[in-house]
C-alpha cells in the first residue's frame, strides 16, 4: 500500500482486534537522527506500545526502534519515551475524551509521508470478549467467501 509520498513502516493489527477505534489523529514524532535512519530501514515496532497525555503533552511508550547499525555512540535507547506533536486543540479534545470511562489512546501505524515520520493514533474503547468473538466470526466468514469466490474463477 504505497501511495505517492507514503510508505507504511509499522502497523498495529492487534489494536483493531482489541479496540473499537472511534477517532484517528495524525501526529508527528520527535526523533533523533539515527532513529530516523532506522525507521527508514523499516526497523520499528508498535505492537506493545501505548499513548498517554501528560501535562498537556502526548507521549508514546513502548515503541521499539532498533539501533541503527552505523550509529555507534549516537544511538538512543530503543524503548525510550518519545514525544508526539499534536495541535493544542487536539490534545485538549483527547484529554476530555480520555477523562470519560473506558477510552484509551493506541498507536495504529507508523509511516513516512513527504520525508517525515508520522504516527497515526486512535481514540479507542476496549472490546469485551463477546465483541472479539464476533470479530473473529466476521473474519472467518470473509475468508470463507474469498475462498469460494476464488474457487468460482479457478475452474
Amino acid at each position: 500500500m504505497e501511495k505517492q509520498g507514503y510508505k507504511l513502516i509499522a502497523n498495529n493489527k492487534k489494536a483493531y482486534f482489541d479496540y473499537f477505534i472511534e477517532d484517528k489523529y495524525e501526529a508527528g514524532i520527535v526523533l533523533h537522527g539515527t532513529e530516523v535512519k532506522s525507521i527508514r530501514a523499516g526497523k520499528c515496532s508498535i505492537k506493545e506500545s501505548f499513548v498517554r497525555v501528560e501535562h498537556g503533552e502526548v507521549f508514546i511508550y513502548g515503541m521499539h526502534i532498533s539501533p541503527y547499525e552505523q550509529g555507534n555512540i549516537f544511538n538512543k535507547d530503543p524503548l525510550r519515551v518519545k514525544k508526539l506533536m499534536l495541535h493544542k486543540y487536539e490534545i485538549l479534545k483527547l484529554n476530555a475524551k480520555l477523562a470519560e470511562q473506558g477510552y484509551t489512546l493506541v498507536p495504529l501505524q507508523v509511516y513516512l509521508t513527504k520525508g517525515l515520520v508520522k504516527v497515526e493514533i486512535g481514540l479507542a474503547k476496549g472490546k469485551k470478549l463477546y465483541d472479539k468473538r464476533e470479530s473473529i466470526a466476521k473474519k472467518d466468514q470473509r475468508r470463507e467467501m474469498d475462498r469460494q469466490y476464488k474457487g468460482i474463477f479457478k475452474n
